[in-house]
């Protein structure tokens, strides 16, 4: 295994003893795009790690729902992260390290990470790093785990799963690089929500709103994606991202993190219960939300999976930084879609009630390519 130079970015609005950023910061690159261009680019083959959507600053209403929302879902989140806490820590003890997929991994990273301080005062190393659709995982930074931490026990998380590509990504890359460098990496992926039944890891297979799925970089330490260039990046840099510095006025990113953690201490007990009666469980996975996707694929007449986005917080992220076509909604009168119908109604996208839906609700991307002329 060959040695890196590289060293943890000094980015982001998080504390250092939360999350290590194994990222090349690229802040004063300019590298965003409107919605519009960059959705053309894509269809046309350009990749999406290669340039940023511009990061959407909602409006005050919008702002508002988030706090709502997370003030009435901030128990169930911290019972979700409860139970994948101790799931990974009967399974792997303190030899554990924590690496999450950024950026939508990063909170539950350090969410993880405080409930097994509280509960075990155990403080295991965290670090964020880059995984690409089609590209693979960051091999610079996993080298960088390993060499640092010898005897690790690599828990990979995210935040939830839609129809299951990066949990088919981070199986392959795991693959790929027991091939290379002869070590085995456990492919599980912890997430707090699982609806489209992806892995064996996780607090719940509802789909349910994550309050952090809501808002971009401002509640994700005001990192923003990952970023996979050969201009910017070479063969022994990190993946690199971007620190918005502007954004600090309203980043929420540490209050979200110390409003869920404060619910630790309530939730424990069912944790506990829930985490072991999940461990006398055979718990299957079979990817079944991508059945949704064919059928929708095909109904639909989509060309790729690609444009087919289901669950909540991947219907989020496509009115966030996508151009949206329609969304499919099973159930408009849920509590964790009013932040997707505001979103719809501003954008002015077409909500269509579609009730045979494994998830809540799926966003449809609009083909665009063919406008490129």
């Amino acid at each position: 295994m060959k040695t890196t130079i590289n060293k943890p970015a000094n980015i982001g609005s998080y504390q250092a003893e939360d999350v290590q950023f194994l990222l090349k910061d690229l802040s004063e690159i300019s590298l965003e795009d409107t919605i519009e261009n960059r959705e053309i680019k894509v269809q046309s083959g350009v990749h999406y790690s290669e340039s940023l959507p511009i990061e959407y600053q909602p409006p005050k209403a919008y702002v508002d729902l988030f706090w709502s929302t997370l003030q009435e879902n901030k128990q169930k989140v911290a019972l979700c992260v409860g139970v994948v806490a101790e799931q990974i820590y009967q399974a792997k003890g303190d030899k554990t390290v924590l690496v999450s997929l950024a950026r939508a991994g990063t909170p539950v990273g350090i969410l993880i990470k405080r409930y097994l301080y509280m509960n075990y005062d155990v403080l295991l190393p965290h670090y964020s790093v880059s995984i690409i659709r089609d590209r693979g995982i960051d091999e610079n930074a996993l080298q960088y785990i390993l060499m640092n931490h010898p005897d690790a026990h690599i828990q990979f998380v995210d935040g939830w799963t839609g129809k299951g590509a990066i949990s088919l990504e981070l199986t392959k890359a795991c693959q790929d690089y027991q091939k290379k460098y002869g070590v085995h990496l456990d492919d599980t992926l912890a997430v707090i929500a699982d609806p489209g039944y992806c892995t064996t890891l996780f607090g719940t297979r509802e789909d349910f709103l994550i309050p952090s799925a809501c808002l971009n970089s401002t509640v994700s330490g005001l990192v923003s994606r990952t970023v996979l260039n050969a201009k910017y990046i070479g063969k022994d840099d990190f993946h690199g991202a971007k620190f918005y510095q502007e954004l600090i006025p309203i980043d929420v990113s540490n209050q979200y993190i110390d409003l869920i953690s404060k619910e630790f201490a309530n939730i424990s007990k069912d944790a506990i219960s829930a985490a072991r009666k999940k461990g006398q469980e055979k718990i299957d996975t079979g990817f079944l939300g991508m059945e949704d996707v064919k059928r929708i694929q095909s109904e639909f007449g989509i060309e790729s999976t690609h444009y087919i986005k289901p669950g909540v917080g991947e219907t989020t992220r496509v009115l966030l930084r996508r151009d949206p076509w329609k969304i499919l909604m099973r159930d408009p009168t849920s509590p964790y879609v009013k932040h997707i119908l505001m979103l719809a109604e501003e954008k002015g996208v077409e909500v269509v009630p579609y009730p045979n839906l494994k998830y809540l609700c799926c966003g449809l991307i609009k083909a665009v390519k063919e406008s490129k002329a």
